[in-house]
């Protein structure tokens, strides 16, 4: 190096040299919970009717450890009015299942996705 050399030419310099750092991910005990493809298809089919009648407009998923989360929203910029959890751990207890008002309110838990999530169905109207 010459003495012309600035010092943030030097450390460019050695850092160019220099090996990148390797940052790795915190090793992973439990793999992530998530939805199946056939719970996500029962779920997104009453979702569709549900954003066709205009009172759905926007939902999330959150895939956690312990569990998975579909949020379902009337405006993104609101609280979520439901959430449809799969936690595996209460299986053989509750059920895997749960469905959860905004106000935390469990609203039905079971075993079978199709009848938890009844409870967010229309009830028929005699026309």
């Amino acid at each position: 190096m010459s003495e012309g050399q600035s010092v943030d030419q030097r450390s460019r310099e050695r850092d160019a040299q220099a090996p990148p750092q390797v940052i790795p991910f915190p090793p992973s005990s439990a793999p992530q919970v998530a939805f199946q493809r056939d719970e996500l298809r029962t779920i997104f089919n009453l979702y569709g009717r549900r954003i066709a009648e205009g009172e759905w407009r926007d939902y999330a998923l959150d895939f956690r450890r312990d569990k998975a989360v579909f949020s379902i929203y009337r405006r993104a910029s609101e609280m979520p009015l439901y959430r449809i959890e799969k936690d595996p751990k209460l299986a053989n207890r509750q059920g895997a299942y749960a469905v959860i008002a905004a106000s935390g309110l469990v609203m039905k838990r079971g075993n079978d996705l199709a009848r938890v999530i009844g409870v967010l169905e229309k009830p028929l109207r005699a026309v």
